[in-house]
């Protein structure tokens, strides 16, 4: 199985790498730290199972997916990531993919998750499930933002930059601009002043 690997933290890169080295059938074809990367490598070689995470520099790893389903769509993709939100989790899960891993889970949840698409199956780690179980039970607390996107669209609105905002919550930029990037999403808006309004009509702030 040829797989190829995106990550935009060496360090997390070189863990996977050396689990999956430890698998025979498992052949690491490339590698990646953007989702652009990776696409131009898709484009021209032949991937049976990418692995990815969520939060990329550029392009994020929803919209790689729908990228790779497009020109690739025999390529299975397997998302690796921090983020356990329901809107994200499920946002996710209806592109088709055929594994969600949290982070937080242990490599054997990795491997589990490779052989049951190498199966033809889907694979869900533990979390993942008791997140998707507990929003069919309890609808009414999926709200559209979570709390620190309530928080960080409310300094948004007060002109704050990414590093103010990073500087007052106590966070990276990095996961600032994540949240700013899901908040757009999630609103379906594009610009400062599509997404100050509509957060204002629909009582977001």
């Amino acid at each position: 199985m040829k797989v190829f690997l995106v990550d935009d933290h060496a360090i997390l890169l070189d863990g996977i790498k050396s689990i999956l080295s430890q698998e025979e059938q498992l052949q690491i074809i490339g590698e990646a730290n953007n989702a652009e990367a990776a696409v131009d490598f898709i484009k021209y070689h032949a991937v049976d199972l990418l692995i990815t995470d969520f939060s990329l520099p550029g392009m994020d790893g929803l919209a790689l997916v729908r990228l790779v389903k497009k020109i690739s769509p025999t390529t299975k993709i397997i998302l690796l990531s921090m983020h356990d939100e329901v809107h994200l989790v499920k946002e996710i899960l209806k592109e088709g993919i055929s594994g969600y891993v949290l982070k937080n889970d242990s490599h054997k949840e990795l491997l589990q998750a490779i052989a049951a698409v190498k199966e033809g199956k889907i694979y869900l780690s533990n979390d993942i499930n008791k997140i998707i179980i507990n929003s069919l039970q309890f609808p009414d607390e999926e709200r559209m933002l979570t709390d620190r996107e309530r928080e960080i669209l409310k300094l948004i609105a007060q002109e704050c930059s990414n590093k103010d905002i990073a500087e007052k919550l106590f966070i990276s930029e990095r996961t600032v601009e994540t949240h700013r990037k899901n908040i757009f999403r999630k609103t379906k808006t594009n610009s400062l002043v599509g997404l100050i309004k509509f957060a204002y009509a629909n009582n977001l702030i």
